[in-house]
């Protein structure tokens, strides 16, 4: 079955041009911005959807995207509608009419008129297809919410919950077509990778004879000792790190008030270099020029396993400590023995697995004890190892875009 358009009437083929409307908040950071995003540019380039993407915060969205203009109601970007999203949504006309499928990212709740809008296409016949994608999780009841339902109480509404995850019983992960081949051209070329440094950082080539590693994070305790470890570090240490939130506390830590973008800091064996913050399409080349990856949040977690480099997760703290449970969750998928007989799925050894777990736990205040540094350091060519099995068997799940676009056109009634 298939979607029928707005003016049509229900038909048995799915509309040559589906109609999607993704409507976004930006609570906090970059995290819902960033996944709608890239949600929104490969529904329109790889499944040919029109995408209207509704965003309350286009000046937040600006640093994703540099060229997107906070003060316009409505442009267009990489193929998407973008609309600003305001407090007053205004009339439904045929200019914003709800268009064949409706996703709510992360319960933003969409505007009443929109729902009331939802409502006139059922009662035509063509309800629009309504999708709430949720935020991921590892947590072992996302494999029995996913795809489950709600009906709205008054307007008889469908509504369906869609859960990226890391299991075949969940939506998948965010994964663009080319985005392996990308990563092992990328991997590949020296050549490419001094070119990246060069228009990063003004530097000639990536630095020689030294561990490099990005700290991309939210505010953190832990971050003095680690620095001062990597200070007193027998290997070289180069660290990128982007304009955000962590910045102010690298910067004071060497003196400084701030440490700008290209600005380098040295301390023993520790040199810094402050970034702009990086668009999102450049992101992925950052984590790929790097040897150990710090991220934080949804958008770069799942980036850095794409990378299929090591990385240590800062998780977005919650109130009792809700978030350790889902760092755990996680931790135990990413942590277990492999089953498959695959070249790269060899098993992390005990070491190298509490290694990573305990420095995990203590960049995220499980305990005031400092990470341990010398111990996962240790670790990192398993964890190199590993974190490549990780990525390939996660890419053998179909991705979430897929997906969702394969639920819509079943759905269509």
């Amino acid at each position: 079955m298939s979607l029928p358009t707005a003016s049509s009437p229900a038909s048995s083929t799915l509309p040559l041009v589906p109609r999607c409307d993704l409507f976004c908040t930006v609570v906090d950071n970059f995290g819902d911005i960033g996944v709608c995003w890239r949600l929104a540019r490969q529904l329109v380039r790889e499944h040919g959807w029109s995408v209207r993407l509704w965003v309350d915060d286009l000046t937040s969205f600006r640093h994703l995207r540099p060229d997107i203009d906070p003060s316009l109601a409505r442009q267009r970007c990489d193929g998407v509608d973008v609309r600003r999203w305001d407090a007053d949504f205004g009339p439904i006309t045929g200019d914003n009419a709800p268009g064949d499928i409706v996703i709510e990212a992360f319960a933003c709740n969409i505007p009443d008129v929109c729902v009331q809008a939802m409502h006139a296409r059922k009662k035509a016949g063509n309800a629009p297809v309504w999708i709430n994608l949720e935020y991921l999780s590892a947590e072992d009841w996302v494999d029995g919410c996913h795809l489950q339902k709600s009906l709205h109480p008054q307007l008889g509404l469908l509504k369906t919950f869609f859960f990226p995850g890391f299991t075949e019983r969940t939506g998948g992960l965010i994964r663009e077509r080319e985005l392996f081949s990308r990563r092992d051209a990328f991997l590949a070329s020296p050549e490419l990778r001094d070119a990246w440094w060069q228009r990063t950082l003004g530097l000639p080539a990536a630095p020689k004879g030294a561990l490099i590693v990005s700290l991309f994070a939210y505010e953190n305790p832990a971050l003095a000792a680690l620095l001062t470890q990597w200070a007193n570090s027998a290997t070289p240490i180069v660290c990128l790190v982007p304009q955000g939130r962590i910045a102010p506390a690298v910067g004071a830590w060497f003196g400084r008030e701030v440490l700008a973008p290209g600005e380098p800091a040295t301390r023993g064996a520790l040199t810094v270099y402050g970034l702009p913050f990086v668009p999102q399409i450049e992101f992925d080349a950052l984590l790929w020029a790097c040897d150990l990856n710090f991220v934080r949040g949804e958008d770069s977690f799942v980036r850095a396993q794409w990378a299929a480099k090591p990385f240590v997760w800062h998780i977005y703290p919650q109130d009792e400590n809700a978030h350790h449970g889902k760092l755990d969750a996680f931790l135990g998928r990413y942590l277990a023995d492999r089953q498959d007989d695959t070249p790269d799925a060899a098993s992390l050894s005990h070491g190298a697995r509490e290694a990573l777990r305990t420095f995990w736990h203590l960049w995220n205040g499980y305990a005031s004890t400092a990470p341990d540094w010398p111990a996962l350091t240790a670790a990192l060519p398993e964890l190199h190892r590993h974190a490549r099995a990780w990525a390939n068997a996660q890419a053998a799940h179909p991705d979430l875009a897929r997906q969702l676009a394969s639920f819509a056109e079943i759905q269509v009634k």
